[in-house]
């Protein structure tokens, strides 16, 4: 059974738009992007997230030794495509013991970044001090990007959230000793231009960090 749509921000039920209201409704968040059931990492699966992304589907290109793209979720629905994307891989960590890494991209105010993040959200809130010298660089699209360590996040993850492409790009690690891959200006393709490359994404289990 594939599942149903649910809250990118709360993983509640979500009403389908119908004869009062024509957006996705949460019962606690009201209009919501619905966050499309997760299935299991494969290069079709990939396929089918990148062709209905209005935002960027971000992946470490090449992957770091030994890592796997390992799943991929989208909120949005066929109207409007979607708005928000998150894309985990797991492989050996910097320190000893595996390292998960979780990409999203979104749009202000969807929510699915603090979500993963740990975060009441929907966006990064005090927690972003760009006041601060950024703690991480990716090279994104070809752009650096400068990421922030937020504060106020659960001990069992980093989290580093900046901005690219006019949009949040949230990377969230675990454990936290995982962030380290953030430290070497890790490159991250958008796989809207990947064209038939994608073919070539190595694919390993289902991270069960999608699922929480």
């Amino acid at each position: 059974m594939r599942g149903e749509p649910s809250c990118p921000k709360c993983g509640g039920r979500v009403r389908a738009p119908g004869l009062f209201a024509d957006s996705w409704q949460c019962g606690a968040h009201g209009p919501v992007h619905p966050l499309q059931p997760v299935i299991p990492p494969s290069v079709n699966a990939l396929t089918v997230a990148v062709g209905r992304s209005r935002v960027p589907v971000w992946m470490p290109w090449p992957l770091p030794v030994g890592w796997l793209f390992t799943g991929v979720a989208y909120a949005g629905d066929d109207r409007n495509g979607g708005r928000a994307t998150a894309v985990a891989c797991s492989g050996p960590g910097p320190l000893d013991g595996p390292g998960e890494l979780l990409l999203i991209a979104e749009e202000l105010g969807v929510g699915l970044g603090a979500r993963y993040a740990g975060l009441p959200g929907p966006d990064p809130g005090a927690g972003l001090n760009v006041a601060q010298p950024p703690r991480a660089k990716v090279l994104a699209a070809g752009r650096a990007t400068p990421l922030w360590l937020l504060d106020g996040t659960p001990e069992d993850r980093a989290v580093f959230a900046g901005e690219a492409m006019g949009l949040w790009l949230w990377a969230v690690t675990w454990p936290q000793e995982s962030g380290l891959l953030l430290y070497d200006e890790l490159v991250l393709a958008d796989l809207r231009d990947a064209g038939s490359e994608v073919d070539l994404v190595p694919c390993g289990a289902l991270s069960p960090r999608l699922l929480s």
